[in-house]
């Protein structure tokens, strides 16, 4: 039998898919999410097992590479400085974040007004406030409010603890007179909404067992399945298709026996990151739209953003209890956040304090390094690192460029025989000095904090969880792919959520901006339903 029509069909159950159906629920429009990956359970998470450090290597890895499941497909990477990260599932890669939780700044809203670089939003952080506010209290977000560096704003949890190694850290960078604050994490600090508080057990990127960590499949999605959203999973769109006027009216999919499927919409969504989206819609080429669809300004998969990252670690001299508590979640600095032209480069970065890292990551980190050897001396020289290590993850704002693209790949596919995302980035000049003064301030105040020896990564290939900037929004169709309320220029019944919509990256994790602009986007769409193909 075919699949009965929806008024609103979601492709992505992640981060903002589940948050645009909560918020869409209750409209009185029949609405239906499809997601190619599995409900997850926390009692399969690796740290309900001896062996959790090799299975966050293996099928808990961050890269769709290494896993290589059923319901994840391939990337080609080769072109790329760094190795694209994502979870399909429900709860999308909120399965395997660690849940740091800033908001981009206002300043990242006008950056070519600011800077003279990039382009400008056509939306703003006031615009955006109350949205950021309804997600922190959904998520269950910990912090202080205060931050001089943001407007003002009060999380709903207390800060979580920033332990010996965040404490540590954060009296170099007091002694330096820099700018820190601990961390807004999506981690409850004590039992909110159901869901109990962090147990500083550590393994949060490989899956919260305690259901503390913030994913959508324990957060957003109960809520809108109680208010009546399907969500059907094992679902892998193929294509978009349209009418012969052009719009949007359904997918096809396969399901999870291989069999293609038709599902037929009145409005489309797309939650699927910036490397998913722009694949899909490259993928639904037609007569009505031969360059992909919604791509008549020829920008789709182009201007791909990721923040590169690089990582400094220092020794201490003395047991930090470094692996417990949440990872990343910390603190920030946001010393070297806005343009210095004395610096050499335009725009700047953050900082995350880094908390210790657990006993095989350790051997393994060191042994890479050449600082653990084999033989004689290969105990001494590991007890000098574990649980004395810790560090600072600098994370650089990357400005928009038409040449860093999501592509079809023309050979490689996944097992349903739909093109691969060829992913092509490069590091642009200006990100390797923006990087090169992180790693020295990094260095510098770890050696205030008292770290007896720092060790530079300059580039991290594996830290691409941010996927930005592919399908990008502004007001002229000519130079963006959807409007300032996510609706695609070319399709009046097509609107994009996630973070390929980004016009910038700030210097910032995105995910809590991405839920704010889906929960806009859903509230704009429920604003203009007389009129929403006009």
């Amino acid at each position: 039998m075919p699949n009965p029509p929806v008024g609103v069909l979601i492709i992505g159950a992640g981060a903002s898919g589940a948050a645009f159906a909560w918020s869409m629920a209750g409209t009185g429009a029949s609405i239906l999410c499809l997601e190619q990956g599995p409900w997850m359970h926390q009692k399969d998470y690796p740290s309900n097992n001896l062996d959790w450090e090799s299975r966050a290597l293996g099928p808990f890895a961050t890269s769709p590479n290494v896993r290589a499941l059923p319901y994840d497909y391939p990337l080609n990477e080769r072109d790329s400085d760094i190795s694209p990260l994502m979870y399909n599932a429900v709860g999308g890669s909120t399965i395997l974040w660690a849940a740091h939780f800033p908001r981009l700044k206002p300043s990242d809203f006008r950056v070519h007004t600011d800077d003279g670089v990039a382009d400008d939003w056509p939306v703003d952080y006031e615009t955006l406030d109350p949205y950021f506010a309804v997600n922190d209290r959904i998520m269950g977000v910990s912090g202080l409010a205060g931050d001089p560096s943001y407007p003002y704003h009060e999380p709903p949890l207390p800060p979580l603890p920033l332990g010996r190694s965040g404490n540590r850290m954060a009296a170099g960078f007091e002694k330096l007179g820099w700018h820190w604050w601990p961390s807004e994490s999506a981690i409850n600090s004590r039992e909110h909404q159901g869901r109990a508080a962090c147990i500083n057990l550590g393994p949060c990127t490989s899956g919260c067992t305690q259901g503390a960590r913030a994913s959508t499949d324990i957060t957003y999605w109960p809520l809108a399945q109680r208010k009546g959203v399907q969500l059907r999973t094992g679902c892998r769109v193929r294509e978009i298709t349209v009418r012969p006027d052009g719009m949007a009216d359904g997918v096809l999919y396969y399901d999870e026996d291989g069999v293609l499927q038709e599902q037929k919409a009145e409005v489309v969504v797309l939650a699927a990151n910036g490397i998913g989206t722009p694949r899909l819609l490259l993928n639904s080429k037609s007569q009505q739209h031969p360059e992909g669809l919604a791509n008549s300004s020829g920008l789709v998969g182009k201007n791909l953003m990721f923040h590169p990252c690089a990582s400094v670690s220092a020794i201490f001299d003395e047991p930090l209890g470094g692996r417990a508590g949440p990872v990343g979640c910390a603190f920030w600095s946001h010393e070297f956040y806005n343009t210095d032209p004395a610096r050499g480069f335009v725009r700047g970065y953050g900082f995350q304090a880094r908390r210790g890292l657990p006993p095989a990551q350790t051997a393994l980190w060191g042994m890479a390094r050449g600082n653990i050897p084999w033989g004689e001396s290969h105990h001494d020289a590991y007890a000098r690192m574990y649980d004395r290590n810790a560090g600072l993850l600098v994370i650089g704002e990357d400005l928009p460029e038409e040449t860093n693209t999501v592509t079809l790949d023309p050979t490689l596919t996944d097992s349903h025989g739909i093109p691969a995302p060829k992913v092509t980035y490069r590091l642009s000049e200006n990100s390797r000095r923006m990087l090169d003064h992180g790693i020295e301030r990094a260095q510098e105040v770890l050696t205030a904090a008292g770290a007896v020896e720092t060790f530079a990564d300059p580039l991290l290939r594996g830290a691409g969880w941010h996927l930005l900037g592919t399908a990008r929004m502004g007001t002229d169709p000519k130079t963006s792919v959807v409007n300032e309320w996510g609706r695609a220029h070319d399709v009046k019944n097509l609107f994009i959520i996630d973070g390929s919509i980004f016009v910038t990256a700030g210097a910032v994790n995105p995910t809590s901006t991405i839920q704010a602009l889906a929960l806009f986007i859903a509230d704009r769409i429920k604003q203009n339903m007389a009129t929403l193909f006009d």
